[in-house]
């Protein structure tokens, strides 16, 4: 007789990964990223467990968008009083809030519950190429595109 098996959270080993923004597609790299940090790639996936991985962004600013994006794509902040719309172009998000740009991207492909924000906790990104986790000895993983 087959059986499903479930993941338990103490029973999750956790891999970290590095990837190199330099020259991707902010689209193509957060949809693998955010599969990553859910734990889709791994054959113990279980939906409601957060099994993911660690995964580290660097070169965050040389992260490119096709087509005319960078001038027509808008991101929206509101304060919540009477006429606090903030609106930017992904150009200013591009220059000026690097990190929050790309983060804003692939948090926005996880859950948006309480396991989806301790997916958002292993997420790390930087715009050059060092970063603090050597130490976690992390992996290059591969994207295409």
């Amino acid at each position: 007789m087959r059986q499903t098996t479930f993941t338990k959270p103490a029973e999750v080993e956790r891999t970290w990964y590095v990837v190199d923004g330099a020259g991707m597609t902010l689209g193509r790299l957060s949809t693998e990223v955010a599969s990553v940090l859910r734990g889709k790639h791994k054959p113990t996936y279980t939906p409601n467990v957060d099994c993911g991985d660690f995964v580290i962004v660097i070169n965050a600013d040389q992260i490119v968008m096709t087509g005319n994006k960078l001038e027509t794509k808008k991101y929206y902040n509101h304060s919540g009083y009477a006429g606090g719309l903030r609106t930017r172009t992904a150009r200013v998000m591009k220059e000026n809030y690097t990190v929050e740009w790309v983060e804003r991207s692939i948090y926005g492909m996880l859950p948006h519950t309480k396991l989806g924000d301790r997916m958002r906790r292993h997420l790390f990104v930087y715009t050059g190429s060092e970063h603090p986790h050597a130490a976690q000895k992390p992996v290059e993983l591969k994207i295409k595109g």
